[in-house]
């Protein structure tokens, strides 16, 4: 059965003839089938003017018109670019005719006289011809389609592409890939092989390649090590599997491979994020840094306040490499670790037999520090006999040591830095307040964690990248579930308790990337977390006690919970050490300590 044109559409049809009654016979022939809307010429002109002005399925032409030649009319059509079939009428029908209008791009020909049947046949095939053309045309124009809507994903992803036969030559690539295997444009004639190409990312998609074509099985997660032209590291995550069709034929291997490399979180343009040590873009943290600038060139007294865990330690470095003083010694001491009498000593030295156990002169660290920096650490604790003569210094630039009688002269800055509230303890007696002051020339107030937590990924960023190198772990992103506890989170302990959740994370994860599961169970439910009235300012500390337990009580149960390990037991409150030891001074604890930890 021939294949009907669909007449759910119109079928324009154009004839062309000089005679007038075989236009109106082929016409009404066409009209009764259902074909329509049918135009009419009788000249080459008018044809040309119609095929202009409309657009035909089909155009019926008498090869000899009045002065003109139909096969002029196959000339212009074909030159103006229409491709809908021609179907050629001719009253002297031969061999030379019929090639000639083949020739000059006719779909057939009809000898005269033309009979209703005959006409219609020749319509139908030629329209059907037409239909199977149009067909063809939107196919290939959809294969088009297709095959550019692949093309611009295989070179818009940013993961490298490689496609390999069985003989190991390339088939395709993307511009990812040709970036990293070092391919040039000038290697455009270089082998196609891909053990051409011996760049790390090379040899190791050589070797997976190799492993799939003789298991044909995938390769997963293969993690690579290349180098990117400027010297820096790149971390590639390769994946290798069988190339096959849909009839299960094997044809190579595709390699996929995307890097993993942790990105370093943005920063605005004019903001830095690294300064001495520290990491963090937050404005609070760029005000920080250019104070730190500022004040560090000016030779004055500073003193650093905020929480422990804040970067109080960070602060004098960075103010020790800003000022004059950077090729001198930095000298660090931690008050609050030391009785006051080996403070005395270790600050102002001693001869030999000042007192018992005095068995050789020693230099105090204010001589280490001559023409340097000396720090001193959580200087709010000092009694108030090491205040005294600390002011005289600070007022004179000489001292005594202990049991000599001659003053030395020293030249020092002296930088201090202290957690406690230092405006209450001068209200309450327990500090001086001209010693206060003689610190207090210039103040760097270092601001909680809980308060720059737009600065909490870049620091996330820096400690993986610390410990992934430190433990040796491949260990390359964290989830954004994670990343958001990590923000939400109150950081009691600040900087220095966020280092040590994602030190933790990074030897419980076994994958490369950190999750929540890998964090303590007060950061995946901080609705639930404990702080301990120790882990907050001193100030508010019998504040965040319920009113029947004392800070002295809670560090006695901590102290027992820890049996008199006093290094876990700051670990167990999220404090330093140091400051630990002050609270316990404070409260009179250490005398306690072997009868608390005495087992039963």
């Amino acid at each position: 059965m021939e294949h009907l044109p669909s007449q759910e559409k119109d079928t324009h049809i154009l004839i062309v003839d000089d005679e007038a009654s075989i236009r109106l016979t082929f016409e009404m022939f066409l009209a009764r089938e259902g074909y329509g809307p049918i135009v009419t010429a009788s000249t080459l002109d008018e044809a040309l003017d119609a095929i202009k002005s409309n657009s035909f399925d089909l155009i019926i032409s008498d090869i000899v018109l009045e002065g003109e030649r139909g096969t002029d009319l196959l000339c212009k059509i074909r030159e103006s670019g229409i491709k809908c079939p021609v179907v050629m009428v001719t009253g002297f029908p031969n061999l030379d005719s019929a090639a000639e209008a083949v020739r000059y791009g006719a779909f057939d020909y009809i000898s005269k006289p033309v009979n209703k049947e005959t006409l219609l046949k020749f319509v139908r095939q030629a329209l059907k011809h037409w239909d199977l053309e149009n067909e063809k045309r939107n196919l290939q124009h959809e294969n088009e389609k297709f095959k550019r809507y692949l093309e611009a994903i295989f070179s818009s992803v940013r993961d490298a592409i490689i496609t390999i036969d069985n003989k190991m030559n390339i088939v395709q690539l993307n511009e990812i890939a040709k970036r990293w295997l070092l391919i040039k444009e000038s290697d455009s004639n270089r082998s196609k092989r891909l053990e051409t190409y011996q760049s790390e990312m090379g040899k190791a998609c050589l070797e997976d390649a190799r492993q799939v074509l003789s298991t044909r099985k995938e390769v997963l997660e293969h993690q690579v090590e290349c180098r990117k032209p400027d010297g820096n590291l790149r971390i590639i995550s390769l994946n290798a599997a069988p190339l096959e069709d849909g009839q299960d034929e094997f044809n190579g291997v595709v390699l996929v491979a995307r890097d993993i490399t942790m990105p370093e979180p943005t920063i605005g343009a004019n903001s830095r994020n690294r300064f001495h040590g520290y990491v963090g873009s937050s404005q609070v943290m760029q005000n920080v840094y250019n104070l730190i600038e500022n004040v560090g060139k000016v030779d004055t007294a500073v003193l650093v306040t905020g929480e422990s865990g804040t970067g109080k330690e960070l602060a004098a470095e960075a103010l020790h490499a800003e000022s004059p003083r950077r090729d001198m010694p930095l000298i660090k001491v931690d008050c609050a670790a030391m009785p006051e009498d080996l403070l005395e000593s270790e600050l102002f030295g001693h001869i030999k037999g000042a007192f018992t156990g005095a068995d050789r002169t020693r230099e105090g660290r204010l001589i280490l520090a001559h023409n340097g920096t000396l720090f001193l650490d959580e200087i709010g604790d000092i009694s108030p006999r090491m205040q005294l003569r600390l002011l005289r210094f600070l007022q004179e630039k000489t001292f005594t040591p202990v049991g000599q009688d001659q003053p030395v002269k020293v030249d020092v800055r002296i930088i201090a830095a202290t957690n406690v509230d230092f405006t209450k303890k001068v209200k309450e007696g327990s500090f001086r307040e001209d010693l206060y002051y003689r610190l207090k020339v210039v103040e760097i107030k270092l601001p909680p964690l809980r308060e720059r937590k737009g600065g909490i990924p870049i620091l996330v960023h820096h400690f993986l990248s610390l410990f992934r190198k430190k433990l040796r772990r491949n260990i390359h992103g964290i989830s954004d579930q994670a990343m958001e506890a990590l923000t939400k989170y109150s950081w009691p302990g600040n900087v220095r308790e966020l280092r040590h959740v994602i030190e933790r994370a990074c030897i419980l994860c076994k994958g490369s990337t950190i999750s929540l599961d890998h964090f303590p169970d007060e950061i995946q439910q901080p609705q639930n977390q404990y702080l301990s009235p120790l882990s907050v300012p001193v100030s508010n500390a019998l504040a965040a006690l319920p009113p029947y337990i004392s800070e002295r009580d809670e560090i006695i149960d901590i102290l027992k919970r820890a049996r008199g390990n006093k290094s876990k037991a700051a670990r167990m409150l999220n404090i330093d050490r140091s400051t630990l030891y002050r609270r316990m001074q404070r409260n009179n604890i250490a005398s306690d300590i072997a009868k608390i930890t005495t087992p039963p």
